[in-house]
């Protein structure tokens, strides 16, 4: 396993990217042609790429009406990806995902932020119970074994939210280290679409609603 998620944040961040380091894993650039900002999100999530608090100030300074968020991530730190994933649910853009790699770990629920969430050719996600490094006594480890179990099922209830099923069914993929090819997400309800080998989607209907203030407005439903 090479997926990290360390919690909490900085417990092992004493190697940290560079000052001048920023945007290193990810790029935010506007197409003016149709209204888009592109936001590339192609690194580790957190102290070992770019901490959730730039991307996030970054994030909120795009004023266009649609984010087209592209990812390729191994993941990262479980806070900054829920810093992430709640960011992106607050901004008031129509955010459309495309995994171009992988999702994985946090990535893969940063994913679900997304009203359209979308598979790439030949592309991955992954999900896995949360990961720490504890150093103490028996007291320091039981405690973080509860709050890894906290935050499993923090992350089981995003994916329930969006794809259907129970928190504890998720959680069982979640332990089994489950990786979903482009087509099996969509089967399994964490994506809504697949692009296919000449470029056209595969259009799935999503399996629940993602119903936020954003959404509603974007579909012109009152609350």
């Amino acid at each position: 396993m090479n997926i990290r998620e360390l919690l909490p944040p900085g417990l092992l961040s004493h190697h940290r990217a560079p000052a001048n380091a920023r945007g290193t894993w990810y790029e935010i650039r506007n197409r003016a042609a149709d209204d888009r900002a592109i936001v590339d999100l192609y690194d580790v999530i957190g102290d070992w790429g770019i901490p959730a608090s730039q991307f996030v100030r970054d994030l909120r300074a795009i004023d266009a009406p649609i984010i087209e968020l592209h990812i390729n991530s191994p993941g990262g730190m479980i806070y900054d990806g829920l810093a992430i994933y709640n960011a992106l649910m607050d901004h008031p853009a129509r955010v459309e995902a495309i995994v171009d790699g992988i999702a994985a770990s946090a990535a893969s629920w940063i994913f679900q932020a997304a009203e359209l969430r979308s598979m790439n050719r030949h592309t991955e996600l992954f999900i896995h119970d949360g990961l720490a490094f504890t150093i103490g006594n028996e007291q320091d480890h039981l405690a973080m074994a509860a709050q890894l179990g906290r935050l499993s099922t923090t992350i089981a209830e995003i994916y329930a939210g969006r794809a259907g099923g129970t928190v504890d069914e998720w959680r069982d993929a979640m332990r089994a280290e489950t990786t979903y090819l482009a087509q099996a997400a969509v089967d399994v309800g964490l994506a809504d679409e697949t692009v296919t080998e000449d470029g056209e989607e595969s259009n799935i209907a999503p399996r629940t609603q993602l119903v936020t203030a954003r959404a509603r407005a974007h579909s012109g439903k009152a609350p």
